[in-house]
């Protein structure tokens, strides 16, 4: 993998979110997207994810090496209930603050990590794909909403 360029896509992902959430309203953030999901939770939940890679990359840290630790898929229809009663404004900071946090982590990682990394999951090295899957999505029904 070409870790300059997942890191440019991550601030790139990291950027359009930015400029996605920059102006939108607190009637649009509350938006029921198809899957159920409002905008702010999509956001809370990318913020959400954004921070388990973080917190991956703190242990490997302290610990000398990257450990996966399983998480079922199943955690996002548990964790959505939590997700609906963080305030949406709230969702959109925790969103951009993790998506930035964790660009600049990984991009300080050493190019041994980086690999160790994306042994365990490419996602986690490129989180441009799983961002930009859910913005695609926002960016979609909100054209739609508006239209």
């Amino acid at each position: 993998m070409d870790t300059d360029k997942s890191f440019q896509a991550n601030r790139a992902s990291t950027a359009r979110m930015k400029q996605l959430v920059e102006g939108l309203s607190d009637q649009q953030l509350n938006i029921v997207l198809p899957n159920g999901w409002t905008v702010s939770v999509t956001l809370a939940h990318l913020a959400f994810w954004d921070q388990r890679v973080s917190r991956v990359i703190e242990m490997a840290q302290m610990q000398g090496k990257v450990i996966r630790t399983e998480l079922d898929i199943q955690l996002n229809d548990i964790l959505e209930p939590f997700f609906r009663a963080i305030p949406p404004r709230e969702a959109v900071r925790l969103a951009l603050e993790s998506a930035d946090k964790l660009d600049q982590q990984l991009e300080d990682c050493s190019a041994e990590r980086i690999g160790q990394l994306e042994v365990e999951s490419p996602r986690w090295v490129d989180r441009s794909l799983h961002r930009n899957d859910h913005l695609d999505e926002i960016e979609k029904f909100l054209h739609q909403y508006a239209n």
